[in-house]
């Protein structure tokens, strides 16, 4: 299978949204096991950078939906 087609046109939300879940998950790991008083602030910025993911996820999932003509009544 190739790369393109798993990733499918919207590309760039994919990757968008690959990040933003990695960021979070990462500052959200590093604010329950590392010892820093502020360790509030990464649990919470982590949960809301990964719920801020859901956005592109959501994009690139409307962006890939694939309608045909004869459902959209464009059929002359």
């Amino acid at each position: 299978m190739k790369f393109g087609k798993v990733i499918g046109r919207c590309s760039f939300l994919f990757f968008f949204g690959i990040i933003f879940d990695v960021v979070g998950l990462v500052l959200l790991l590093i604010g329950i096991f590392a010892s820093f008083t502020a360790w509030d602030f990464y649990i919470y910025t982590g949960a809301i950078i990964i719920a801020l993911s859901l956005v592109f996820w959501i994009l690139w999932y409307t962006g890939n939906v694939e309608i045909s003509n004869k459902e959209l009544e464009l059929i002359l």
